[in-house]
Order: C-alpha cells, then sequence, then structure tokens
C-alpha cells in the first residue's frame, strides 16, 4: 500500500504538493485506507489478501475523485438583462468515498441483498424453482 501525496500529484498532473495540501492529501489517502479495511473486516476477509496495485488504484481514484470535487454540490448562476437563473449540480458526496467498481476491483463487493436470482431450470427435486418457472411460462 504505497499511495502517497506525490502519487496523487502525480495522478492528477500537478506538481508536488506544498506542506499544508501534502498534510491534508495524507489524511484522505488514511480515510480511504480506512474505509477499506473497514469493509474488510465487515466481510470477513483478511486485508493482506487484497494485492497492492487494485489497493492503491481504488485509494488513488478515490482521493484524486475527492480532490476534484470536494463539495457535494454546486450552484450555477445565469444573469441576462433583467432574469436570473440558477440550477444546482451534485458533483460528489463530499467526503472519500469507494466507488462501486472500485468495490469489486478489490473483490469487497458486498452480494448481500433482498434476494438473488437463479437462472437454472428448475426440477422435480426443487418445487419451489418447478412453481417459479410454472409460472413464468403463463406470463
Amino acid at each position: 500500500m504505497t499511495v502517497t501525496p506525490d502519487s496523487i500529484a502525480l495522478a492528477l498532473g500537478q506538481p508536488e504538493p506544498d506542506a499544508t495540501t501534502a498534510e491534508q492529501w495524507q489524511m484522505w489517502i488514511n480515510d480511504a485506507i480506512l474505509l477499506i479495511e473497514a469493509r474488510a473486516e465487515l466481510l470477513h476477509r483478511p486485508i493482506h489478501q487484497i494485492s497492492e496495485a487494485p489497493f492503491d488504484y481504488a485509494v488513488r481514484e478515490a482521493v484524486t475523485a475527492h480532490i476534484k470535487h470536494p463539495d457535494d454540490s454546486t450552484q450555477v448562476t445565469v444573469s441576462v438583462d433583467d432574469a436570473t437563473t440558477s440550477r444546482s449540480y451534485s458533483t460528489s458526496q463530499g467526503r472519500v468515498t469507494i466507488a462501486p467498481e472500485h468495490w469489486a476491483l478489490l473483490g469487497l463487493q458486498d452480494d448481500s441483498g433482498a434476494f438473488t436470482i437463479d437462472t437454472t431450470t428448475a426440477t422435480h427435486h426443487d418445487p419451489v424453482k418447478a412453481f417459479l418457472t410454472a409460472t413464468d411460462s403463463v406470463w
């Protein structure tokens, strides 16, 4: 796990950050690592089983996304003559977050949903599947 403020600057195409910015970025790097470690613990997956490259990628992407869009909304105001109109756009969650595709890359997606769909064919050994398959053909 080797993400540093300098690697964040490189990803953003910016020069080396000053001390204050580097400290802030390091805090956000630590936040992203905390989120990943907490999810791994929640899913009972040892953190050492996650490869370094995907881990670093997820952290780097989470931090750079937060740097690009630190606030949770933007308001744009346009004025023409005596008329004014404003629109608000949501650009981020206002905090460091790990995107769903990065959870999947890390193998830490949460598959516990309300239900799952089994696409196998029903057999006489499973009356529920047989019933659902029979009723599906009626529709």
